[in-house]
Formats: structure tokens, C-alpha cells, sequence
């Protein structure tokens, strides 16, 4: 059973789904980050026709939580327009773990919902124990 917390982590993804900027893709995605003191910070992502500038929902969301002070991150909700699960790419699973090397990944697929360790899907993650 999921929790309050990451339900409410859900809908904050969905409604943050709702502005992203997407016109290339037309696929938008929300995420809601959840941090060691319980606040959440959302994030949708936003394209550039320079693809390379555009920025996921994720990394959005992380940076906002960074930007207001945040250190460590205990999960992360995404939710896409697609009729699939939507997860965070290698970059932004990358931009989690230095965050939250141990983070919860919620997603959602019509009614299931999946919670799975960010380690899970980023095994052999790079991080700063790497640079000692």
C-alpha cells in the first residue's frame, strides 16, 4: 500500500504535468520532489527548439529544491502524458542520486502505482563517493 505522502507527491506531479512547455514533443511530464523535511517542490519540463537546452520535469523540480535549500531528497514522483509509466532519463536519475542516493521513484500507470529505489534504476550510480 502507498502511502499519504506519496499519493499526495502524485497528484503534485499531475498538476505540475499540466504547465509544462511542450511543443515539440507534445508530451508533457510532471514531477514532484519530496525532501527530508517533508516539503515538496514541483517541477514540469520545458522544451527549446534547441533540444539540448530543453529540461525535464525532474531536474526541475530537483533545482527548485536546491535553489530554496534542500539537501537531501527522500522521493520523486513523475507523471507523463502517455498511457505508460513515466520514469526519470539516465541525466536526471544521475541529478537525483546526488541528492538522494536512496530515493523512492513513484510512478503511475492507470490505476497501479510503482515505487522502486532509485539505486534499482541506477545501479553503479556515479557519485561523490567517486571523487574521494
Amino acid at each position: 500500500m502507498v502511502n499519504k505522502a506519496y499519493l499526495k507527491l502524485l497528484s503534485g506531479a499531475k498538476k505540475a504535468g499540466k504547465n509544462a512547455y511542450c511543443p515539440y514533443s507534445k508530451f508533457s511530464v510532471g514531477a514532484a520532489v519530496l525532501t527530508e523535511n517533508n516539503k515538496i517542490y514541483t517541477g514540469a519540463n520545458v522544451e527549446n527548439a534547441s533540444y539540448g537546452l530543453t529540461c525535464c520535469a525532474e531536474r526541475a523540480a530537483v533545482f527548485s529544491a536546491v535553489a530554496d535549500g534542500a539537501r537531501k531528497i527522500k522521493a520523486v514522483a513523475v507523471v507523463g502524458s502517455g498511457k505508460k509509466a513515466a520514469e526519470p532519463c539516465g541525466a536526471c536519475r544521475q541529478v537525483i542520486f546526488e541528492f538522494g542516493e536512496n530515493a523512492d521513484i513513484i510512478t503511475s500507470e492507470k490505476n497501479k502505482i510503482n515505487v522502486i529505489k532509485l539505486s534499482k534504476l541506477l545501479p553503479a550510480a556515479f557519485g561523490k563517493r567517486n571523487l574521494k
